[in-house]
């Protein structure tokens, strides 16, 4: 989910952060295979990380080999799913959450003696069951969450004597405070990176935080008031005099808060290692995201793995997928102490996705959606109202959404 700085997919074990709550291991009632039968897996975890998960789950599972095959994420989602439709496909393959719609017809469901609905509900954060269940019915399990939190800057804020923000005006009063201009009015020490389609990493995932955050709204109905005071929220880090923060000439978010030109920035657990090796000196923590009065809403986005309907060993593909779950989770106590990530995980409980999602490189229903609102965003920032830079793009979201969310009758679910 990471561009250039922030644009690959997300490694899924080693730096995601996971999805799970601290329940009880999955059950393990499946019976064992009655013959020596082979899966095939695709991922995209490196060899290296992943082999000795899977040779663990072959010795727990006598008479169930598991060949994988490391996806490149070039048109990887386009790729599987012509595969599978052609039945050349995986048996198992990774997905973004927010692509189970997209593939409607071409996922089989968990069996109940694999993984029954009790046990998702009870190991996983509510943001999955919204993602991978239908009808009670589970078609994926997921393996981590990286969703958006806030970083900042410690000097930055100590030496403007600026607390964390917990609500959005506590944000904006603290990033308006510790912007710092040249005599001419151009930023030198940005407040925070927020307000464009251009030089803010993220930024689709920041937009869908603010839709999801805000009461009443919808972001499949773009076209009312509350959608147009987030347009205007969002963009006005640039284009309002009394809070702006950002600018459209600036670098990038990441090099800035990366080069400690950047008070606050908004990015997934990912990003944290990678400022560190970037500027080892960087003094930096992480905090939740700004909420607004009496609402509770963080933006997860997470991958996880599915079973093809068209595989032929649909238990034993899914008695793996529950094993690299139980894995993710052994890790998650290890994240959840961690004084920098952990945030990422006690978040989980909140975490809310939409179509939003930056880095899946689906070539569908994310990129497709995420270039409908940056021409609003664009629009806006060029002196269109953002009502009516709204208006043009309704029937856009209205027409991807029955693209890639509406189940054919002739593809019902297996």
């Amino acid at each position: 989910m990471i561009k250039a700085v922030a644009g690959a997919l997300v490694p899924i074990i080693i730096v995601g952060i996971l999805l799970f709550v601290f329940g009880p291991k999955l059950s393990n009632r499946a019976s064992v295979p009655s013959g020596p039968v082979t899966i095939k897996y695709f991922g995209f975890e490196d060899e290296s990380v992943i082999l000795p998960i899977l040779q663990e789950f072959e010795k727990n599972n006598p008479g169930i080999k598991v060949n994988y095959n490391r996806q490149s994420n070039i048109n990887y989602r386009t790729r599987v799913q012509t595969q599978i439709r052609e039945g050349v496909g995986p048996d198992i393959f990774t997905i973004h959450a927010s692509w189970t719609k997209m593939f409607s017809g071409d996922l089989a469901a968990a069996p109940g003696d694999v993984l029954s609905l009790t046990d998702f509900q009870n190991t996983f954060f509510p943001v999955a069951a919204e993602s991978f269940l239908d009808n009670n019915r589970i078609f994926g399990v997921p393996n981590e969450i990286d969703g958006l939190a806030l970083y900042y800057n410690e000097e930055i804020l100590t030496g403007a004597g600026v607390q964390v923000p917990k609500t959005w005006q506590e944000f904006i009063d603290a990033a308006t405070k510790v912007t710092v201009k040249d005599s001419t009015g151009v930023i030198k020490t940005a407040g925070a990176a927020l307000g464009t389609a251009s030089n803010v990493d993220f930024w689709p995932d920041i937009l869908g935080l603010l839709l999801l955050q805000q009461p009443g709204v919808s972001p499949a109905e773009p076209v009312s008031p509350q959608v147009t005071d987030v347009l205007k929220f969002y963009t006005g880090f640039v284009t309002d005099p009394a809070r702006k923060t950002w600018d459209t000439t600036l670098l990038p978010s990441t090099t800035m808060f990366a080069q400690g030109t950047l008070a606050f920035y908004f990015a997934p657990s990912a990003e944290a290692p990678r400022l560190s090796a970037t500027n080892p000196n960087l003094k930096f923590r992480i905090a939740s995201v700004p909420q607004l009065p009496g609402r509770n809403v963080a933006w997860g986005s997470f991958w996880g793995n599915a079973v093809s309907v068209k595989s032929k060993h649909k238990n034993e593909s899914w008695k793996l997928a529950k094993f690299l779950a139980e894995k993710e989770q052994e890790k998650q106590k290890i994240k959840s102490a961690d004084p920098l990530l952990s945030v990422f995980v006690s978040q989980g409980p909140i975490y809310k996705s939409w179509y939003l999602s930056s880095g899946t490189k689906d070539l569908g229903i994310n990129d497709e959606m995420i270039k409908v609102w940056e021409e609003a965003v664009n629009a806006i920032l060029s002196g269109t109202p953002p009502q009516s830079a709204l208006q043009n793009i309704d029937p856009k979201v209205k027409k991807i959404l029955e693209t890639y969310t509406v189940l054919p009758t002739s593809t019902p679910r297996k």
